[in-house]
């Protein structure tokens, strides 16, 4: 007996607070690694009422202008003007990184050029057959949304808007089918003299419909917009901004278990990035090699040891073969020490600001490495002897 259940994802725009305080810090980490690729990062941010702190241990032999990087990445993301809550110019923007503790770089940089594990901790990644992203339906449809409600605007077509905004969408299943969207929701930052008739048409015209299949979106369709009626204040006036608060909407959107640690402002010696990084390249080559259609991996670590702690596969019934035999073609395939992980994804490179908006997985980025499915063929290879 099939059952019916209904199961949402949220997402937010890049004017989100905590999403602000992503990029902030990853785009840190992008100056830092363009310079001297072998820098230690941890830069955490905090955003509230008219200032940014910037936080974290560093160590690197360059010189990072934080201040100025910070008031860009405000730029960019479209607060420019006081009225709108947070302006580039005038925040106040405090530094207080300081060093990597030694006792952790010593178990972190081996003798033998080996790398241990930056931290201890485990890694989910997960992938599915629902989307031709191999992601699950609405959280992908929840990015989409986010991200059309910063192109629309960005362009003029909305110019009432402003940077901050959430979405949410729920997705009606049949068993393992997906029926239809069953609920949207969409949270818009807007200028105090916009209509909430008007901004809830447009809306719908130019953000919700553009991006929902037509399929899947039939006239029973619950649609929330704006609900508590207003937002005008958001940002960092409306709530305050931190580093790493929005890990599943960094992910998968709840499909899957997460580890705990979060991704941005980290260099990619710490397995807390790396390694879910390689847990999502994993899962992604199964499902596209039809091992199975839907993966959830698990790696973890110690600190300071190179190879991991434990490899843990979970088809969700959907392989024919046994997951004791899909672990060891893992180990066979993939390399898992932080060393082969950083090697293997190409993750020395100033590829992070534009993963810390509209998630890291799921988007096929040249720099997004770990959504290659190049591995499909060894993987079906190594399988045929069972």
């Amino acid at each position: 007996m099939t059952k019916n259940y209904l199961f949402t994802s949220e997402s937010v725009t890049e004017g989100h607070p905590d999403k602000m305080a992503d990029q902030i810090s990853d785009a840190i980490l992008d100056y830092i690694i363009s310079k001297d690729k072998y820098s230690r990062v941890a830069c955490e941010t905090m955003l509230s009422n008219g200032y940014c702190i910037i936080g974290g241990e560093i160590k690197t032999e360059t010189y990072a202008p934080l201040a100025e990087i910070a008031r860009e990445v405000i730029r960019e993301i479209g607060y420019t003007d006081a009225s709108f809550g947070f302006d580039y110019r005038s925040a106040g923007v405090l530094n207080g990184v300081g060093e990597q503790s030694p006792d952790i770089a010593q178990g972190v940089n081996h003798s033998d050029g080996e790398l241990g594990a930056g931290d201890q901790g485990m890694m989910f990644g997960y992938a599915c057959d629902e989307t031709p992203e191999y992601m699950p339906l609405a959280i992908m449809l929840s990015h989409k949304l986010a991200s059309q409600l910063a192109n629309v605007r960005k362009n003029g077509t909305l110019p009432y808007l402003r940077p901050d905004g959430k979405t949410q969408v729920t997705v009606e299943y049949d068993g393992d089918k997906i029926k239809r969207i069953h609920t949207i929701v969409i949270s818009a930052q807007h200028s105090n003299d916009v209509p909430m008739d008007v901004l809830k048409v447009d809306i719908i015209e130019d953000v919700i419909k553009p991006i929902i299949p037509k399929e899947l979106l039939d006239d029973k369709v619950l649609i929330h917009i704006n609900p508590t009626g207003r937002f005008v204040i958001g940002g960092p006036a409306g709530d305050t901004g931190l580093t790493g608060r929005k890990i599943i909407v960094d992910t998968y959107g709840g499909s899957c278990p997460h580890g705990g640690g979060a991704f941005s402002g980290k260099d990619p010696t710490k397995v807390d990035r790396s390694g879910a990084y390689m847990a999502r390249y994993i899962a992604k080559n199964l499902v596209a090699s039809g091992v199975c259609t839907k993966a959830t991996i698990q790696i973890s670590y110690a600190i300071g040891i190179s190879e991991p702690v434990s490899v843990m596969v979970n088809t969700h019934s959907t392989s024919k073969f046994k997951e004791e035999d899909i672990e060891e073609c893992v180990k066979k395939v993939f390399s898992l020490t932080p060393s082969g992980i950083i090697k293997e994804l190409d993750l020395l490179r100033p590829i992070y600001k534009k993963t810390a908006v509209y998630g890291h997985f799921g988007r096929e980025l040249d720099e997004f490495t770990w959504e290659k499915t190049d591995k499909v063929t060894k993987i079906k290879e190594y399988l045929k002897q069972f």
